[in-house]
C-alpha cells in the first residue's frame, strides 16, 4: 500500500516502518506523502488503537530530511515544505490514538522532530539523537526548534541546535528527551508492552489526555481558543462524566472487577 512505509496490525497495534535504509531512512517527498496518507488510516480503522514508528534496519530511525531535494530551491519552496512537515507532525501530536517512536539508530534533523512529534519515545541503546542543520546553513523546520525546547529546556536545546551536536541514548534519557532505554532486541517488545497497558484503558480518557497535555505546551492562545490548560482540564473532566467508559470504570471498582472500555 505504501511504497516507503512497512506496516504490521497485531493486537491492535500498527508498526509504521520507514524502509529507506539504503538512505538511512530519510525523509523524502514519498515519506512525508505516505506518512500522511498512513496517518489517516491510524485516524479512521477502528481496529487501530495505537501505533509504532520505527526505522528499517539497525542502523537508523530516521537520519534526517533528504537534502538531495533541498538542493536550489526558493524561500517559498522552502516555507512550503516546512509547512508541510508541520501538519503531518502535527497530526501525529494530535492523534487520539497513542503513537510512540521506537528509535533505533540515528535520530537526526527530521528524524529527531519525527520521534518528538509522537507522545513519547523510546530507543535502543545505539540511538543518537541530534539537530544538525546548523552545519548546512539551516534550522530545524518541522518542529524541532519548539518541541526540543519543550522536551529539553532552553539551555540545553539551544546548546544543541546552535552546536549541531549530537547525544547517545544515554544523555537522551538524562535529558527528558525518552522514557526508556533498552537493547535493539527489546526495543519493539517493551513499546507493545507499554502500548498494550495503555490501549486496555478507556479510549475517550486517552484522548482526553493528549490534549490537555498539548495545550500545557502551548503558549499561544490562538492554538487553544484562548483556554488555559487549566480551563482545558476542567472542561475534558466534565466531558469525561457524560461517557459511558467513566460509568463502566467507577462500576467496574465498585464491583472489584476489570473494566470493559468501548470508547463510548
Amino acid at each position: 500500500m505504501y511504497s516507503t512505509l512497512l506496516t504490521t496490525l497485531e493486537n491492535n497495534i500498527l508498526t509504521i516502518t520507514i524502509n529507506r535504509p539504503e538512505k538511512l531512512n530519510a525523509l523524502n517527498q514519498q515519506v512525508m506523502i505516505d506518512l500522511e496518507q498512513v496517518l489517516n488510516e491510524v485516524y479512521n480503522n477502528g481496529e487501530i488503537k495505537s501505533a509504532i514508528i520505527t526505522g528499517s534496519g539497525e542502523k537508523a530511525f530516521v537520519a534526517g530530511a533528504d537534502i538531495t531535494e533541498f538542493n536550489g530551491l526558493t524561500k517559498e519552496q522552502g516555507i512550503t515544505i516546512a509547512k508541510k512537515g508541520q501538519d503531518i507532525f502535527f497530526k501525529i501530536e494530535n492523534s487520539h490514538k497513542p503513537i510512540v517512536a521506537a528509535v533505533n539508530g540515528f535520530a537526526l534533523g527530521g528524524g529527531c522532530e519525527l520521534a518528538m512529534a509522537c507522545h513519547f519515545r523510546l530507543c535502543s541503546d545505539n540511538a543518537k539523537f541530534g539537530q544538525p542543520e546548523v552545519n548546512l546553513g539551516l534550522i530545524p523546520g518541522y518542529g524541532g526548534t519548539q518541541r526540543l525546547t519543550q522536551l529539553v529546556g532552553k539551555g540545553k536545546a539551544m546548546e544543541l541546535m546552535m552546536s549541531g551536536a549530537l547525544i547517545n541514548a544515554a544523555e537522551a534519557l538524562q535529558s527528558g528527551l525518552v522514557n526508556y532505554v533498552t537493547t535493539p532486541h527489546e526495543l519493539l517488545l517493551k513499546t507493545k508492552e507499554i502500548l498494550t497497558l495503555i490501549q486496555n484503558k478507556s479510549p475517550l480518557a486517552l484522548a482526553k489526555i493528549i490534549d490537555c497535555v498539548n495545550v500545557a505546551v502551548i503558549s499561544d492562545s490562538a492554538y487553544t481558543n484562548g483556554k488555559s490548560g487549566y480551563d482545558k482540564e476542567i472542561e475534558s473532566f466534565g466531558d469525561c462524566f457524560a461517557s459511558e467508559d467513566m460509568k463502566e470504570g467507577v462500576t467496574a471498582f465498585l464491583e472489584k472487577r476489570a473494566p470493559v472500555f468501548r470508547g463510548k
